[in-house]
C-alpha cells in the first residue's frame, strides 16, 4: 500500500478517531517481546494468505463474545483501514452466544467511534459500528465463533482469553490458531474503577493490532 493510500485512509477517519489512533500507535514500545512475536506470527498468516491472492479472514474468540473478542474485532478492522491495506477481514465469536456488552460498546465510543444499536431493547443487539462518514460500518453482534457470517474454513483462530483457549483446544476449520489472550475487564464491573479498566483493555487491544497491522504494511511497502 503506497504512503497516499494510507494518507487517504486517515483523511477519512472521525478526527476523534484519529487523534486517538495516533496516541495510540506511540505506544508500540510498551507492547511485551513475547506478545509481539504472537502478533508477528498472525501478520505472517495474514502476508501469506495475500501473497496467494486469497483473503486473510482473521476471528477473534472468546467464551461468551461480549468484550474482549468483540473490542479485538473492531481494532484489527479499524487498523486495517488506518493503513489503508485489503483483502483483510475480521471476524468474532464465543464459544457461546450472549451479547456485545454496552460497556465494552461506551469504551468504543470514547476512542471516537461511532455505534449505533439496531435494536436498543433486544437481549443481543447488532451493532453498527462507524469509523468515519463515508465507511461501510461493522456489523458486531454476539455468537458461536462458527456461526456466519464468520468463516467456517480457511481463517486465523485468535483466542482472546483462558477460558475459550482452554474450551477450544480444536477449532474447526482454522489454518493458524493463536492464543493471544487479554485480561477481562469484567473484573471491574459495577466498581468505581470500570471505566478505567475498560478504557485501559480497549487501549491495549487497539495498540496490539494496530501493532500487528502495522507489521504487515511494513511487509507490504518493501
Amino acid at each position: 500500500m503506497t504512503s497516499n493510500d494510507t494518507g487517504n485512509s486517515l483523511a477519512r477517519l472521525y478526527p476523534e478517531l484519529k487523534r486517538y489512533l495516533a496516541q495510540t500507535t506511540a505506544r508500540f514500545s510498551e507492547i511485551p517481546g513475547d506478545r509481539k512475536e504472537d502478533l508477528a506470527k498472525v501478520a505472517d498468516y495474514i502476508l501469506q494468505r495475500r501473497a496467494e491472492s486469497k483473503t486473510a479472514n482473521l476471528t477473534f474468540i472468546c467464551t461468551h463474545n461480549s468484550r474482549r473478542s468483540q473490542l479485538a474485532q473492531v481494532w484489527a478492522h479499524v487498523a486495517v483501514e488506518y493503513y489503508g491495506l485489503e483483502g483483510i477481514e475480521t471476524y468474532s465469536g464465543g464459544t457461546e452466544a450472549t451479547a456485545f456488552n454496552p460497556r465494552a460498546v461506551t469504551a468504543l465510543q470514547r476512542c471516537g467511534l461511532r455505534i449505533v444499536a439496531e435494536d436498543p431493547n433486544a437481549a443481543n443487539s447488532r451493532y453498527l459500528v462507524y469509523s468515519s462518514e463515508t465507511s461501510t460500518p461493522q456489523i458486531c453482534v454476539s455468537k458461536v465463533y462458527d456461526s456466519p457470517p464468520n468463516p467456517s474454513r480457511n481463517y486465523c483462530a485468535v483466542m482472546t482469553c483462558s477460558q475459550a483457549d482452554e474450551a477450544c483446544p480444536l477449532v474447526m476449520g482454522c489454518d493458524l490458531r493463536m492464543p493471544i489472550r487479554y485480561e477481562d475487564p469484567k473484573v471491574a464491573d459495577d466498581t468505581e474503577f470500570e471505566a478505567q479498566r475498560y478504557d485501559e483493555r480497549t487501549t491495549q487491544i487497539c495498540s496490539e493490532m494496530l501493532y500487528m497491522m502495522s507489521l504487515v504494511n511494513q511487509a507490504t511497502d518493501r
